[in-house]
This record gives structure tokens, C-alpha cells and sequence, in this order.
């Protein structure tokens, strides 16, 4: 289930009632996105309120117990790598192992410059990072700028999901991750993207790819809920992310997780 780090719903009280809603309906995961420096005329459903993604699933370690947390997706390049690295580190250390790292190359200009990064070294920034992260969740010792330091604790590396689309996103994937996390509805467009990410696996000797598909689902209605479940794993979904738009409070979110719960119990 997607959660809105944004606008209304970001207060204390409604995040934490929707995390433990969520997690009570035996859901795996809450999904955050990642906005850092919204400009004045991109505030319209949030009024420029974002809290962090990472300083939010380090807040739900404290209010959830069994569910995972997971970004999706947080923008690399907006971000330095060590201090990144080590937050990152810190998440998973303190959930206990429950952090899934959805990542992206970003697409917001206005915001990189609010950031002073380049738009067009976005891609290799990302590519820069995720070598980093790899690299840092496998050994004590890292090393950067010449000096040597200690990446530690080492708790094991959270999965990692490329957002995004083909073909960019799908080499990133089978370049340093372990799955793709594109944004569709249409399970034919899917199907296709899935295809060639399996392919780009199997040619790098990696296993099967994780693909978490978000996506609106129709959860007022049983019946078309199974179908679009159903065809969307017949197009290669191994998990799928319900976006439930601007639910406004903690009493409608409930509904959708209910029903999702629900779909899973049967």
C-alpha cells in the first residue's frame, strides 16, 4: 500500500493510524515517496508539504512491528552518497531487516536545481550510488575521496527496485538491483517490459526479478479487484502497490486496506 508522505495526510496522528491499519490487514509493505524541494506552482494536492521518506520509515520503525517499509522511489542524485549510505544503513539496522529500497533516477528539473545538481548527470549519479551502495552493504571497510572508514553497522542490503521506464530503468535493474518498480495500469504494457527485464537477468546470471507494479485498484468492487490482481501477476507482477490517491484521512484509508486484506484472506 502506497502512504502519503505528503500534504494533509502527513500529520503524526494519520500516518502512524494508516501504518498500523495497514499492518493489521496483514499487508506487506508501506510504499513513501520521495519529493524534496516542490516548487510554488507544483503544490496543488499538497500545499508543499513532503516530509522525508527516510526520516518517515525510521519514525515507522518505532510504530509498526512486522510490516515492510519501503521507498518508492527515493531520488539518488538528490542525495550524497556516504551520508545516504549510512541512513540507509541506520533504516534497515533499526526495522530489523524489513527495508525495501525502491530507488530513482528522478524527473522534477525544478527540484535539482533547488538541489544544485545537474538534470542531465542524473542517470549517472544514480548508476554512481547504487555501485556505491552494493559495494558498501557487501564489506567493513569503504573507502571515498582516498580516505578509508568503517561502514558500520552492516546490516544485510535491503532489496533494491529500479522505478522507472524501459530501457534505462531495466538496465539499471539488471545492473544493480534485484527488481523493477514501474508505475501501470495497462497489464499488456507490463507484460512487455517484464519480458525484457527477464531477459536482461538471466543474460547478467541473476535470478528471476522482483516487479512491483504501481498501480490504482478498483477495491469497492470485488470482483473487478480479483481480475485486475489476477491479470496483473499473469503479466509478471510479483507484487503489486495500491495507490489510493488523496484518501484525506485515516478512516478512508482503512476502507482500501481492508479490502485489500480481505482479497489476501480468500
Amino acid at each position: 500500500m502506497a502512504l502519503r508522505t505528503q500534504g494533509p495526510e502527513s500529520t503524526r496522528e494519520t500516518i502512524v493510524e494508516c501504518a498500523r491499519a495497514a499492518e493489521d490487514a496483514g499487508l506487506d509493505a508501506l510504499w513513501v515517496p520521495d519529493h524534496i524541494a516542490i516548487p510554488p506552482d507544483e503544490a496543488e494536492g499538497s500545499g508543499g508539504r513532503y516530509l522525508d521518506p527516510l526520516g518517515m520509515l525510521l519514525f515507522l520503525t518505532g510504530h509498526t512491528r512486522r510490516i515492510g517499509l519501503a521507498t518508492g522511489a527515493l531520488i539518488l542524485p538528490y542525495r550524497p552518497i556516504v551520508p545516504t549510505a549510512k541512513l540507509i544503513a541506520t533504516l534497515q539496522e533499526l526495522s530489523g531487516g524489513r527495508l525495501q529500497l525502491g530507488v530513482g533516477a528522478g524527473w522534477m528539473k525544478p527540484e535539482f536545481r533547488a538541489v544544485g545538481v545537474d538534470y542531465a548527470r542524473r542517470g549517472a549519479i544514480t548508476d554512481e550510488t547504487l555501485e556505491f551502495l552494493n559495494r558498501s552493504f557487501a564489506e567493513d571497510v569503504g573507502e571515498t575521496h582516498g580516505q578509508p572508514w568503517l561502514f558500520l553497522p552492516r546490516p544485510p542490503r535491503p532489496p533494491i527496485l529500479v522505478g522507472g521506464g524501459a530501457p534505462h530503468a531495466l538496465e539499471r535493474a539488471a545492473r544493480y538491483g534485484d527488481g523493477w518498480l514501474p508505475m501501470e495500469r495497462e497489464p499488456d504494457r507490463l507484460r512487455a517490459g517484464v519480458s525484457e527485464l527477464r531477459q536482461r537477468f538471466a543474460e547478467a546470471g541473476k535470478p528471476e526479478p522482483r516487479v512491483e507494479v504501481y498501480t490504482g485498484l478498483p477495491v469497492g468492487e470485488r470482483a473487478r479487484l480479483e481480475d485486475a490482481v489476477s491479470e496483473m501477476g499473469e503479466a509478471g507482477a510479483t507484487g503489486i502497490i495500491h495507490f489510493a490517491g488523496r484518501y484525506g484521512d485515516a478512516s478512508t484509508y482503512r476502507t482500501h486496506v481492508e479490502a485489500l486484506g480481505e482479497l489476501l484472506e480468500s
